[in-house]
């Protein structure tokens, strides 16, 4: 499965909007915060594969 990596670009409630890191120009991806770790904050990299997300170290 691809792996992709995003930006939390704004958190929002009960969603977080996440930016494609290999495509800045693409729309923001809104994404539930019930599935993306706890500890995200605006700014932090996230990874997607496996139909999880994880935050890059």
């Amino acid at each position: 499965m691809e792996k992709k990596e995003y930006v939390v670009r704004q958190i929002d409630g009960d969603y977080a909007h996440l930016e494609d890191v290999n495509d800045p120009q693409k729309e923001w991806k809104l994404v539930a915060r019930a599935l993306l770790p706890q500890e995200i904050y605006e700014g932090c990299h996230l990874v997607y594969e496996w139909m999880e997300y994880s935050m890059l170290e």
